[in-house]
């Protein structure tokens, strides 16, 4: 039997996504969220017009999505409730936000630098993928669909399936967020059918 009830949130389980992006005075502000979702080259993504992050992508068009393993939950977890707006919305302080501007330095991670864009990489991050606006899409309540298209993808060589360039799926264990709860736990439940018929390669187990 199934109830009818207003969930708070539609988090189902989605990556987390630490976006890099440039602050107006050229500090690098680093921002944890998981409304993403990719097609091809593109990547879009849920964010609330308030935010800094909103802000840098408005006026500076370019971010790095960094996408960090389930190992680096302590990290996210250290920048979730930090702002790098100095006037903290009300909703945020309500929430118990704080301002930062040294958000790389608050979650223990590196900047790196990137090849086509102005903001850094998160060196800790196993897979960062370095993008440019396309277009912004005002939605209801304040929120921003920003439609960026990925310009370049940076994977760590232990990720790779030796000989290829593709990610080997059972490797690669990313952070997932469940009802504002994080996840992680890379386990292959079963063969895809979807996998062979785009004759997707797939490390084998060890023996």
């Amino acid at each position: 039997m199934h109830r009818v009830v207003p969930l708070k949130v539609l988090y189902f389980g989605t990556p987390v996504v630490l976006i890099s992006s440039r602050n107006e005075d050229g500090s690098a502000n680093l921002a944890p969220m998981s409304s993403a979702w990719w097609l091809g080259q593109t990547c879009v993504l849920g964010l609330a017009e308030t935010s800094q992050t909103a802000a840098n992508l408005h006026r500076e068009g370019e971010c790095v999505l960094n996408l960090p393993s389930s190992s680096l939950v302590d990290a996210v977890d250290e920048i979730a409730l930090l702002t790098a707006r100095q006037d903290v919305p009300p909703h945020k302080v309500e929430r118990g936000y704080t301002y930062s501007r040294t958000k790389f330095a608050a979650a223990g991670l590196t900047e790196q630098p990137a090849d086509l864009v102005s903001p850094p990489r998160a060196r800790e991050c196993p897979i960062q993928l370095e993008a440019s606006l396309v277009e912004a899409h005002r939605l209801s309540d304040g929120l921003t669909a920003f439609q960026v298209s990925v310009v370049r993808t940076h994977v760590a060589e232990e990720l790779l399936i030796p000989g290829t360039d593709h990610v080997d799926p059972i490797g690669w264990d990313p952070l997932l967020m469940k009802f504002c709860e994080f996840f992680g736990g890379a386990e292959n439940l079963r063969p895809s059918r979807l996998a062979v018929g785009w004759r997707m390669p797939h490390a084998q187990p060890a023996a």
